[in-house]
């Protein structure tokens, strides 16, 4: 049909309102902002902006043409509309189609990956989208696995939906997959572990999506997945807390945290600053550690009050100047030597550091009246095996000595603990008045202590408490990052024994206990966290190559070294002689403390930091006589056996059967 053909009242009547119609349409595309969309990413949303838009302009020219002009043939109106809808949709989503295609064709022509994506839900939906539609994409999608059955045989962005977790095995190697994306950010711990458990064994790499907030926040991508951590594979469930009573007991308050640059102690303070201190304090004898905190937290919480000081728990006229000019109201003293081989070979600097900076920074606590001090503890002070344990369970003896102190109100029975060596002058011995933490007037004498005033609880003073967990994942000198830089140089992975287990808790989760236990202090505790089953050590490294995308023992070996000085095949979490009582946080526990004389360990800790600030070749065997559950193991053989331990094979037994009969 030419255009001659077109009757001349009806051409004339589209010619006069054209103008009128093209000016309507522009407005209205513009207030829909169809102007403003980028093509290549045209999307659903860009959809039902075009069709509001189609409509408003075939309503506004159905009822403009008729009314002012001429009234048009029906099908005037209905091709019309449709033919406008077609063609606006057509160039804007061939574009993507094409901007599409050429990606593929670009994914083909790399050597990329084969991926399977956990969860047909909204956030798999994302991740597919993006690795189909990304020309930069490392990985192209093969199948989906969900546990609903509904959804299986289905499509999903044209990927099918190939079965449930028990089907992973037989899809990866259907589908020749290299890459396993978790992208159920809602899943609970526990479906969550029993997943990756079965993902790992297909010696895929493993990525997800860290949690559920990401959904939530719209934050679900590619750039999001990260490799699954080790911690996730651990037989518990995160440990919680009540953060609000945690917030109420630190908001307004001055908080020092000594060895603040460290693993434990600048954690601690990421989770103070975010609860409004009063002011926040971090002591550390290591100045690029107190710096990187520092810088951090200035620029998340810049209305922090936040001091940085640098110096040592060890240096007595340091500390009290630190307590004295910031009256700090609760103490977190995670100050220590940690590792276990270093410290066998150095015995006096961990007596040094661990027990007598413990105590210089506990008195001045209690000097300056500070409300509660708590005490960063490990599992090793448990029947220990290595001067590092046994010098954190005298960390613990001096807390509970202090709280006892405290209590009491004796701080004349404290000893004098010198910071320096004697000095001779003239060939007499000359002391320093203020290398030593005594009392002015104080004449070394110890008068017996008032226990009835204990008991009593007639002098509260400051609280004392220790918190005992045991290793710490991703901490300095935890096995984990070792093992990281291990594989990612090719293996071998180094492990000291094939039967070695222990205790594993995350740094936020040990951080939260330290918290937690600054709420439920009355002083003189032990609080221990209850960390489930324990790890053997040999797993977690095969896990975490597994988890690499590689074989052990074939594409990464592992080698046992054979165990270091002082290290034993188990760690405890409580000794013998100490029984357990619940909190109202059912995985926090306190453990009753172990009697012991005060005034006589109070002597032996004096002649201790003496005898160490003379290096003495006897040292250990002065602490293996204050501390009687020490067994050190160069002196005791038979306490560290080379081969499986009976003890070790027992705690994982009582595991198993303690969840059977749950």
């Amino acid at each position: 049909m030419h255009v001659s053909q077109i009757p001349p009242e009806y051409l004339d009547a589209f010619v006069g309102f054209m103008p009128f119609y093209a000016v309507f349409m522009v407005a209205v595309f513009y207030a829909l902002r169809l102007y403003s969309s980028i093509w290549q990413f045209a999307s659903f949303s860009e959809l039902n902006r075009i069709t509001v838009a189609s409509l408003a302009t075939a309503v506004f020219h159905t009822a403009g043409i008729t009314l002012f002009l001429q009234r048009m043939p029906v099908s005037y109106y209905i091709i019309g509309a449709v033919m406008q809808y077609c063609l606006v949709i057509a160039v804007r989503f061939s574009y993507r189609y094409i901007t599409m295609e050429r990606a593929r064709r670009r994914q083909d022509g790399r050597a990329v990956r084969n991926a399977m994506i956990i969860g047909a839900g909204a956030a798999g939906q994302v991740i597919i989208r993006e690795l189909k539609n990304s020309g930069e994409a490392e990985a192209r999608p093969c199948c989906v696995i969900d546990d609903n059955p509904n959804k299986w045989g289905r499509l999903m962005e044209g990927i099918p939906v190939a079965g449930g977790r028990d089907s992973i095995p037989e899809n990866v190697r259907k589908y020749k997959i290299d890459q396993i994306l978790f992208a159920i950010p809602t899943a609970s711990a526990e479906d969550r572990r029993a997943i990756l458990d079965i993902c790992k064994e297909t010696g895929c790499e493993l990525k997800s999506l860290p949690g559920v907030y990401q959904l939530a926040n719209g934050e679900v991508s590619l750039s999001r997945m990260k490799p699954v951590a080790v911690e996730e594979l651990l037989g518990r469930d995160p440990i919680k807390v009540n953060m609000e009573e945690i917030f109420r007991y630190i908001k307004g308050k001055t908080i020092l945290v000594t060895g603040g640059g460290g693993s434990i102690g600048s954690e601690l303070c990421r989770q103070i600053a975010g609860h409004e201190p009063g002011q926040l304090v971090i002591f550390d004898i290591y100045e690029n550690n107190a710096y990187d905190i520092e810088q951090e937290l200035r620029r998340k919480y810049p209305d922090l009050k936040l001091s940085v000081l640098i110096g040592s728990v060890r240096d007595s006229r340091r500390i009290n100047q630190v307590f004295e000019t910031y009256r700090p109201d609760i103490v977190y003293h995670a100050a220590a030597h940690k590792h276990v081989p270093l410290m066998e070979t150095s015995p006096n600097e961990a007596i040094k550091n661990n027990v007598v900076g413990t105590y210089k920074t506990a008195y001045a606590a209690l000097k300056n009246g500070t409300q509660r001090f708590v005490l960063i503890s490990t599992d090793k002070a448990v029947n220990p095996t290595n001067i590092m344990g046994a010098s954190k369970r005298l960390c613990e003896m001096v807390i509970q000595s202090m709280d006892a102190i405290s209590k009491a109100g004796r701080m004349d029975l404290l000893p004098f603990l010198h910071a320096h060596m004697d000095k001779q002058i003239d060939g007499q011995i000359a002391h320093d008045p203020e290398d030593h933490m005594a009392v002015d007037g104080m004449d070394g004498k110890h008068p017996g202590l008032n226990m009835e005033s204990v008991k009593n609880g007639e002098h509260p003073g400051t609280q004392f408490v220790a918190v005992r967990f045991g290793n710490v994942l991703g901490s300095n000198g935890s096995v984990i990052p070792l093992f990281k830089k291990q594989i990612e140089a090719g293996g071998p992975v180094t492990v000291t024994h094939p039967d070695i287990i222990r205790y594993f808790m995350t740094i936020p989760e040990a951080v939260s206990l330290v918290l937690q236990a600054g709420t439920y202090a009355w002083g003189g505790e032990i609080f221990v966290l209850d960390m489930g089953e324990p790890v053997k050590i040999d797993t977690l490294a095969r896990n975490l190559i597994k988890l690499s995308g590689y074989k052990p023992d074939e594409d990464i070996k592992i080698v046992y070294t054979g165990l270091r000085p002082g290290e034993k095949l188990f760690e405890e979490k409580l000794m013998a002689e100490e029984g357990l009582k619940k909190t109202d946080n059912d995985l926090i526990h306190i453990g009753k403390p172990v009697p012991f004389d005060v005034e006589k360990f109070l002597r032996q800790l004096e002649e201790l930091a003496k005898a160490s600030y003379e290096n003495s070749g006897d040292i250990v065997g002065m602490v293996e006589q204050m501390v009687t559950t020490f067994h050190p193991a160069g002196k005791h053989p038979e306490k560290i056996i080379a081969g499986p331990h009976p003890a070790a094979d027992s705690a994982l037994d009582e595991v198993a059967a303690a969840k059977e009969m749950a």
